[in-house]
């Protein structure tokens, strides 16, 4: 029996989509007095001749900075308070829910939800000022020693793995102990990918943006309009040119009226009436009219 699938999913990478810096830059290294020149060519030093995975590289240099300073999980969770964000991000949630959402698709239950998929860290994400907008935060993640202290990567999700999570949210299995490669019919899955919308920033996301193509999904690709470079424009201004993987792109403003707000707008309330056309299909085609005399 297919279940009703009634759930817009707003999936956002973090670092220079939601926020205009990385993560580490923006709370780790002023607090801790790090080098970021110096912590990143040690980084790429790891990946070019080493042969390491970027993000093992980055938390493993992480680990090493830090080890003096003896720093836990939770003490990153209570740097993530001070993370700063692209303008309006913090408006979003509940400004898309009021503009796009109508009694009718209430009525019918169609709801939005948000996620987070990124290599930046989960403790500070967990930490931040919005995490409890979010269903799900998905990021990078540390073990710790019997003290407490960081010890090993637990988790990394680089630009790759990240998939794994469209097709987490697209299937319901959010929790890590459920098998996402589990068989799952297209009707019993509670967000097709039709009901997402995907937010990047560049050629980390390109994975995450194919599938959405793929699979009739909406993605979106934002730049830093303060990026006097243009390198950020540039990423996005070739994702949708040549590449042909997003068919967006926007400066990074979620502030009502910005072109990304209203790009947001008009496809959240594309696949709401979507919905709601199919839920009012479906109560007609099971509905038998009474005999008339």
């Amino acid at each position: 029996m297919a279940i009703s699938q009634n759930t817009i999913a707003l999936v956002f990478d973090y670092d220079q989509t939601l926020s205009p810096s990385y993560m580490q830059d923006d709370v780790i290294f002023p607090e801790f007095g790090i080098n970021p020149e110096s912590f990143w060519k040690k980084c790429n030093a790891l990946v070019h001749d080493q042969g390491w995975d970027g993000e093992l590289a980055y938390m493993q240099c992480l680990m090493d900075y830090l080890e003096m300073d003896q720093v836990s999980n939770a003490r990153l969770t209570e740097l993530g308070a001070n993370l700063g964000f692209f303008p309006g991000v913090t408006e979003i949630f509940e400004g898309l829910r009021n503009q796009c959402l109508k009694p009718e698709h209430h009525a019918q239950g169609i709801t939005i939800e948000y996620y987070i998929v990124s290599s930046g860290l989960k403790a500070l994400l967990d930490g931040s000022s919005f995490k409890d907008e979010f269903r799900a935060i998905y990021g990078c993640e540390f073990g710790e020693d019997e003290q407490g202290r960081l010890r090993y990567a637990k988790r990394t999700i680089s630009h790759t793995t990240k998939t794994q999570y469209l097709f987490r949210i697209n299937k319901g299995l959010l929790d890590y102990s459920e098998d996402v490669n589990d068989h799952l019919e297209p009707e019993l899955r509670p967000v097709p990918f039709e009901n997402m919308i995907y937010v990047g920033d560049g050629p980390t996301d390109v994975p995450c943006f194919t599938v959405m193509r793929k699979n009739g999904g909406n993605a979106i690709a934002v730049y830093n309009p303060e990026d006097e470079s243009r390198r950020s424009f540039r990423k996005c201004y070739q994702l949708c040119g040549k590449a042909d993987r997003v068919k967006h792109i926007a400066p990074a403003d979620y502030r009502a009226g910005s072109h990304l707000r209203l790009l947001l707008e008009e496809m959240v309330g594309e696949v709401a009436d979507k919905i709601l056309l199919r839920r009012t299909d479906e109560i007609r085609g099971g509905t038998v009219s009474a005999p008339t005399f």
